[in-house]
């Protein structure tokens, strides 16, 4: 019981694996927070929600909230060396503390199972571009067609969860710490490369305008909530991941300024991403508000017309799905990690087994993601597809309670003071001050906004 009061480990726990040092944690921890939260989500919210505007709330909200939370979650992993769970019950046991710490380690197996279904569509259209089906892919009709086709979906959906199987079964530093350390220097070189392309064309300058200068015409209440959710979904909050990776960071690394690194990380992908996108399509449309408002589709519908427009739009359009598929492979690695490392904590499973069950969970509701435009195309939960009702149930109803669950564990329970101490076993901790303001006082009425703005937004009381 020892143990337990004072958030160590049990004596008979396994061995923890563990990352080299800090470049290995923060290029792990920013393959998880790269990914289509960054260039599929960002970049429709961006330019659904006012550009420049909704990209300060978003700068503003990292900056405190984001930082706030990473620093929490961060900082309990390591303590306790243990995923979601286990960190929630080294604090005590009770309904509580199960209902937090599984709601912190369930979220990243929801999301990874339709995260790959969507990593599918990602695959094929980099497939299809590698055999220079551009013109094919700009057709109105070529998206629909392919979800709803649910065997080849479903084909593209197994291929790209059986790559992240495989980089699992390396383990963390051979598998997700090397993966992570070659793709994410690819992946900003890459990002880079396609951005100037899509700054350089014609009428492109009007939409980096738009993106980067905020403009208070386009600022809204829904502005504030959806770059909280976008915050929560970028930055890997509330996953269940950071407690994990956390728990495999050794004692000497900085967690305040690896947080730092990873949050302008993140959010250098993000601008880089709605640099890609934003400006090719005021490129191609002039701006109109419909294609900027076309949300989800934006990447596999418009975006391959603003490609088949230009005169190097198959390597461009090669460029692009290449990027978009080591995001979405790095971020379903740390998804799924998460799941495999509490099934290892809570189940006391072998990795190589704990892996197995992730999988079964991916083929079971990925599937129905994968299927929920085809054969499945009449099951509908709310009135949304399987795939929507997933992102739904994660994004907008379970990752803000389970941060709520994190703030009270903070402030009620284990205290504002032992998280310092244990930033401050690596360096000083110079945000203190601000992280308790954020954790005690705004955080959880912020949150809380967000989570009732979601649900009266699904009721049809507000409009997002």
């Amino acid at each position: 019981m020892k143990a337990e009061k004072s958030g160590g480990r049990p004596p008979n726990a396994k061995p923890r694996s563990s990352f080299s040092g800090r470049l290995g944690y923060v290029l792990a921890v920013a393959g998880s927070a790269v990914g289509l939260g960054n260039i599929w989500r960002f970049p429709y919210l961006a330019a659904k929600y006012g550009g420049g505007i909704f990209l300060l709330v978003y700068l503003i909200l990292m900056l405190t909230f984001g930082y706030a939370l990473i620093v929490s979650e961060t900082a309990l992993g390591r303590m306790t060396k243990r995923s979601p769970v286990g960190a929630f019950h080294a604090f005590g046991r009770g309904r509580a503390f199960s209902f937090g710490g599984w709601m912190n380690a369930i979220i990243p197996m929801v999301i990874v199972s339709y995260y790959c279904a969507i990593g599918g569509w990602v695959t094929k259209y980099l497939f299809e571009y590698l055999r220079g089906s551009t013109a094919t892919l700009a057709n109105d009709n070529y998206f629909p067609d392919f979800i709803a086709e649910s065997a080849s979906a479903e084909f593209w959906f197994v291929l790209f969860s059986l790559a992240v199987l495989v980089v699992l079964l390396a383990g963390v530093k051979q598998g997700v710490e090397r993966v992570s350390k070659v793709m994410m220097p690819l992946l900003v070189l890459l990002a880079i490369f396609v951005a100037g392309y899509a700054v350089t064309r014609p009428g492109a300058m009007e939409g980096v305008k738009y993106l980067l200068i905020p403009n208070l015409e386009n600022f809204s209440w829904m502005t504030v909530v959806a770059a909280m959710g976008q915050m929560f979904y970028s930055l890997s909050i509330a996953m269940g991941i950071l407690y994990t990776y956390g728990s495999y960071m050794k004692k000497e690394v900085d967690i305040e300024k690896s947080t730092y690194q990873v949050g302008i990380f993140d959010t250098g992908i993000a601008i880089l991403a709605g640099l890609m996108i934003i400006p090719a399509v005021f490129a191609f449309s002039g701006g109109a508000p419909e294609t900027l408002n076309a949300g989800p589709s934006l990447m596999f519908i418009t975006i391959p017309k603003v490609f088949a427009s230009m005169g190097f739009g198959t390597g461009a359009g090669l460029m692009f799905f290449l990027l978009v598929f080591m995001a979405a492979l790095t971020s379903a690695i740390s998804l799924a990690e998460s799941g495999v490392s509490t099934f290892e904590d809570q189940l006391g499973l072998s990795r190589t087994k704990a892996i197995l069950l992730m999988g079964a969970i991916i083929l079971l509701l990925g599937s129905a993601s994968s299927m929920g435009f085809g054969v499945l195309s009449g099951l509908t939960l709310l009135g949304m597809t399987v795939l929507d009702f997933l992102d739904f149930l994660a994004n907008s109803l379970m990752m803000p309670v389970a941060a709520l669950a994190t703030c009270l564990l903070v402030t009620r329970v284990v205290g504002l003071d032992k998280i310092a101490q244990e930033v401050e076993q690596s360096s000083a901790f110079r945000g203190k001050r601000l992280y308790g303001f954020f954790m005690k006082y705004l955080a959880p009425v912020f949150i809380l906004v967000v989570l009732l703005s979601s649900i009266a937004n699904v009721l049809g009381w507000i409009s997002m």
